[in-house]
């Protein structure tokens, strides 16, 4: 069986040192999505694998607080405009409840992170430049500032100004670091801005280019391996030029590199938090429970792109239930503390859910006619239906939707599906599973030469007054066997069916 990606990471990680960090970052600009989180997961299986084997790892999550607000987003009010080119902790919060921009689309992550089980320690770049751990390397930088502008020229083939600099001073009139220009460095930063002001900044005030801020920041925190989005995995990229950068300027081993591919919302492409294409993480684990969350990409291989799509989740559910019975790597790493999973599917509960219109109790009397209702089951269903509920308000298919039709309306139905369900009906025992009631429809149908779409058709409308519906055999036999008897009965006493 081939060994799971996070344990093969793990293995070669272990083979240069037992203690590891590991580094994540994502820039707090917008809602922080389900295809951000991919870096914190991919980190995180990496992580525990690498503690499977007796390792030592923990990871650090760098929120780029210090990066600016690159152009008014959609999702952003029109005064916004003002606050382009200014660091994201000295823009107030959209919605006026955090103490800054940056906080207000961090805060609900980090809940997201702690739900999710990602122990992480979180470092904020603004706080790191203010509080002098980036002095050093920005000195150094500063000071190797041609040689820097050579390999990012050699690595990524295009021309570098001649006033470019590694540093962003932070100008003390307009707030901006995108308009300031460096004219001269003495130990202090001397620079002009476009908004007219000329002056001094000291190495704590402003921020590194990405191109050199990134391995600074692999020296400053010892990161040993990180993972990061493909954009910076291509060739000439950011990875390849910080690689050169922390090997040449900053004398250190680069850490090991797991690119990953994007989670691709359906019909969408990939998640954009600037383009406001996203679902948001903290919205998305109050809806799916967080060991799923978890699976959607711990299951598949980071260079693998990921199709997502919220309404059509239940393969997804059938999966990971099926793979945890086996004991499967990936739902392994996936699983959250002290839950616990009964026999009875995700998908049951959506239909066993509406059935019972959400009652707790008539849901578990209702999944005893299948599975055994022990403490264990009472728990997991318990936990579990509060998610079948919201994923069904929320994001399912209106085809998943139902309501037990109050009367059985006969003019749906001709003769020959009046036949069918006679005959059917009449053959059915309450010692049949499900299975074997999904196998009579075909065995039925046949003996009348009615076709099995049509006799599936037939089942739904005495039960919903509709034409589609869950499984017919799981369905008939979660409403009870006896239930769905009388209930043809009474189409065959309104019909003239003889």
């Amino acid at each position: 069986m081939e060994e799971h990606w996070a344990d093969v990471i793990a293995n070669e990680l272990l083979k240069l040192r037992k203690k590891h960090r590991i580094a994540t970052g994502i820039t707090p600009s917008g809602p922080i999505h389900i295809g951000n989180l991919r870096e914190m997961l991919t980190a995180d299986a990496i992580r525990r694998a690498i503690i499977d084997k007796d390792g030592e790892a923990e990871i650090v999550y760098v929120a780029d607080t210090s990066d600016p607000l690159r152009r008014r987003y959609p999702f952003l009010p029109r005064e916004y405009e003002d606050y382009v080119g200014i660091p994201l902790y000295l823009i107030p919060d959209p919605d006026d409840c955090h103490e800054n921009y940056a906080e207000h689309f961090l805060q609900p992550f980090l809940e997201s992170l702690e739900i999710l089980e990602i122990p992480v320690v979180v470092r904020r770049a603004h706080e790191m430049y203010k509080n002098g751990e980036y002095e050093d390397v920005t000195r150094i930088s500063l000071e190797n500032r041609d040689r820097i502008a050579d390999i990012i020229s050699r690595v990524t083939g295009r021309d570098i100004e001649d006033d470019w600099s590694p540093f962003m001073p932070l100008c003390k009139r307009c707030k901006r670091i995108t308009t300031t220009r460096v004219k001269g460095f003495n130990g202090r930063v001397l620079y002009e801005c476009s908004c007219g002001h000329e002056g001094y900044a000291s190495l704590k005030e402003g921020k590194l280019v990405w191109r050199v801020d990134w391995p600074a920041r692999w020296k400053i925190l010892n990161v040993t391996c990180e993972p990061f989005g493909k954009d910076h995995a291509s060739a000439g990229g950011s990875y390849d030029t910080g690689r050169r950068i922390a090997k040449e300027i900053f004398g250190i081993e680069p850490p090991y590199p797991v690119p990953y591919e994007w989670i691709n919302l359906k019909g969408v492409g990939a998640m954009s938090s600037s383009k406001g294409v996203v679902v948001p993480v903290r919205e998305f684990i109050d809806i799916v429970p967080p060991e799923i969350v978890r699976y959607l990409t711990i299951r598949v291989k980071p260079k693998k792109h990921i199709d997502f799509d919220p309404a059509n989740l239940l393969e997804l559910f059938d999966d990971f239930e099926e793979n945890l019975r086996r004991n499967d790597r990936s739902a392994q790493l996936s699983m959250i503390s002290g839950i616990c999973y009964s026999d009875v599917p995700f998908r049951h509960l959506i239909v066993v859910g509406q059935i019972a219109k959400w009652d707790v109790d008539e849901v578990l009397r209702i999944v005893g006619r299948i599975y055994e209702v022990d403490d264990v089951t009472r728990r997991d269903v318990e936990r579990r239906l509060k998610y079948a509920k919201r994923w069904l308000e929320v994001f399912a298919d209106e085809r998943l939707k139902f309501e037990i039709a109050e009367d059985v309306d006969v003019s749906l139905f001709d003769d020959e599906d009046i036949e069918f369900l006679s005959r059917f009906a009449e053959e059915l025992s309450e010692d049949m599973s499900a299975e074997d009631i999904h196998n009579k429809v075909y065995e039925v149908s046949r003996s009348l030469n009615v076709k099995p779409s049509k006799a599936f058709q037939a089942i739904y409308k005495v039960i919903l007054a509709k034409n589609y519906g869950p499984r017919a055999g799981y369905f008939i036999k979660t409403l009870g066997i006896d239930w769905f008897k009388k209930r043809v009965e009474k189409l065959l006493k309104q019909s003239s069916f003889p």
